[in-house]
């Protein structure tokens, strides 16, 4: 089984007094899906994730975190700590169909700059768009049942840590 290793980022912003999280709708049929199948649907159901990514050869997990969030939310964050590690297998959907063994960190960041959805033009290709969603409903709106239990961490962190 192959194994894989990425890392991603819970970014925290207070925005009118709440504290708010980027997230992130991933282009999931890519940008030449419609004009490969034209009678393909895309499917209704809005699916908000965690940006996050593989950890390239000689970067540190904190390192993808950071740019990871940066390239697919267009925000630059700082790290606060290390929140957790969730873990799960996925058949590749495309060429080898291989079973994968993922490992994804993902640490609690602060928002420091730019504008959410500010992404270049090739990041489109995963990334239909990037938003500020307020930390409160993020444990319900998010997708994947790994990311909701790493915001209920961050949620946990705040509370304990009121001084962030």
């Amino acid at each position: 089984m192959v194994r894989e290793f990425s890392a991603g980022g819970v970014v925290l912003r207070r925005m009118s007094g709440d504290w708010h999280i980027a997230a992130i709708e991933p282009e999931k049929d890519g940008p030449d899906a419609a004009a490969a199948n034209p009678r393909r649907k895309r499917s209704p159901k809005l699916v908000l994730a965690l940006p996050k990514g593989l950890v390239d050869q000689g970067e540190r997990p904190d390192e993808t975190a950071i740019r990871e969030v940066r390239e697919e939310t267009g925000v630059a964050a700082s790290l606060i700590t290390k929140l957790a590690d969730i873990r799960y297998v996925y058949v590749r959907s495309w060429g080898d169909r291989e079973r994968v063994f993922k490992i994804v960190s993902f640490y609690l960041l602060r928002y420091q700059s730019g504008r959410i959805d500010d992404v270049t033009p090739e990041m489109r290709i995963e990334v239909r768009r990037a938003l500020w969603l307020p930390l409160a409903d993020a444990p319900a709106k998010l997708a994947y049942s790994g990311e909701r239990q790493v915001v209920r961490k961050a949620q946990e962190y705040l509370q304990s840590h009121p001084e962030v």
